[in-house]
């Protein structure tokens, strides 16, 4: 019998027509011998990459094909023969088509977790670089992305944390893919955290990245923050953009930072003042240590200083935003000239005040100690 359905080798019969032949002379029902064998060609079938479908039709096209051919249907004699056989052989089809659908299935969930496996380990290799660049280079256009290309990485932080089953990832990808298509943009989770990496050239794909984290619609977790990396060459350039996203949250939750989008490079003045260490906390030592001398501590006049520097040095809006009245912070103003030695109505000393004030907050200071 040549039969094949679309695509599907005859071979993958493997002495079904027989089978059928057997049964509908003696309308026994098939073995688990059988069954365990017509499990094992649907296994077959999908590594081979053959559907469902083509397979199911290869099988019931040989069952219509050879019907008028069984042994049992020339055979009978009468109206209720004819029933017995049909549904001897009718049940085998049935159960055949059964065993093939759940081999295949089974191979399919096997070739879904092993490819799973490939692209979870590809985007740790990725992220952090551990691989040969030009072998990454290779496994990456399986997934989409050409790394030759200059590339930038978005992270979203989440009030939970994200896996690759999560309603609102799901969700996003989705609706990146319905907007703009594949274009060379991988979505990942990665230790609790969305990541978006798309080509330099396609920000746009980053700016709706963070706008659906932040905005995912009714029933989804919105995301807390999303910071974007800056755009760098190969696949280096793609550890050093998440990299740079990473600290970008790290450094807002230290500063306190407002904005839910932020962007590394709009933040390079930190890792430069963060880059001596030691120096920074001389700096916060010198200049602000003397607060501590405070009745209150150092933590409230701290605060005063950051928050009259993010008000503009206006002190009413500084007042305000402290949720204190003008003569009160002219008060904690004085104090903190009278302390430290450095008048905030100076500019220089401003910026002396306003730099350590930053560092004191990088460094977790007066909480944690120099």
């Amino acid at each position: 019998m040549n039969v094949a359905a679309g695509g599907v080798p005859p071979g993958f019969l493997d002495g079904y027509p027989a089978m059928l032949a057997e049964v509908s002379a003696t309308g026994r029902r098939l073995r688990r011998a059988e069954l365990d064998a017509l499990r094992v060609l649907g296994e077959r079938a999908a590594e081979a990459g053959y559907g469902l479908p083509e397979l199911v039709g290869l099988y019931l096209g040989a069952a219509r094909d050879g019907w008028s051919g069984l042994p049992g249907v020339t055979g009978v004699t009468g109206a209720r023969d004819a029933g017995r056989v049909g549904d001897a052989v009718l049940a085998a089809v049935a159960a055949a088509v059964s065993a093939l659908g759940e081999g295949h299935g089974r191979a399919q969930r096997l070739l879904a977790r092993q490819e799973e496996a490939a692209r979870r380990e590809f985007i740790d290799d990725l992220l952090y670089g551990r691989s040969d660049l030009g072998l990454l280079s290779e496994r990456a256009e399986r997934f989409g992305l050409r790394l030759a290309r200059d590339h930038a990485v978005a992270v979203a932080r989440g009030m939970e944390a994200y896996d690759d089953l999560h309603p609102v990832v799901r969700r996003i990808e989705r609706e990146l893919i319905g907007r703009f298509g594949e274009r060379d943009v991988l979505l990942a989770t990665k230790d609790g955290r969305l990541v978006c990496i798309a080509p330099g050239t396609e920000a746009v794909v980053l700016d709706a990245f963070a706008e659906l984290a932040l905005r995912p619609g009714p029933g989804h977790a919105v995301a807390r923050r999303v910071a974007v990396g800056r755009e760098h060459p190969g696949a280096g350039g793609v550890v050093r953009s998440y990299e740079e996203a990473l600290s970008a949250l790290d450094f807002a939750d230290r500063l306190r930072l407002q904005p839910p989008v932020l962007r590394a490079a709009e933040l390079l003045v930190f890792p430069v003042l963060m880059r001596d260490r030691a120096a920074m906390a001389d700096l916060v030592r010198s200049v602000l240590g003397p607060l501590s001398a405070s009745r209150g501590g150092a933590g409230p006049l701290l605060e005063t200083i950051a928050v009259h520097a993010e008000a503009g040095y206006v002190n009413a809006e500084a007042a305000r935003r402290l949720g204190l009245g003008v003569r009160t912070l002219t008060y904690r103003l004085d104090r903190i000239k009278a302390l430290t030695g450095y008048d905030p109505a100076d500019a220089l000393h401003r910026y002396t005040l306003e730099t350590a004030a930053m560092g004191a907050r990088l460094l977790g200071w007066p909480e944690q100690p120099l």
